[in-house]
């Protein structure tokens, strides 16, 4: 499944806060197969913005609300 961009997600572990995708990444082979697909999501952190290039599908999925 793929998840649009704007998607809100909070992501499992000690640091719950509400990420945002933002950008999907794709790659594909020489055949034109698509291989990998990833999320850039962002989120505030202490006031910062944060940017993770290397999100999953499965990590929005079980965040979702």
């Amino acid at each position: 499944m793929e998840y649009a961009i704007g998607t809100q997600y909070t992501p499992r572990g000690k640091n719950k806060t509400l990420c945002t995708v933002t950008d999907i990444l794709k790659t594909y082979n020489m055949r034109g197969e698509l291989v990998h697909t990833r999320y850039v999501a962002t989120h505030y952190f202490l006031g910062q913005l944060g940017i993770d290039y290397d999100v999953v599908a499965p990590t929005i999925a079980r965040g979702l609300k």
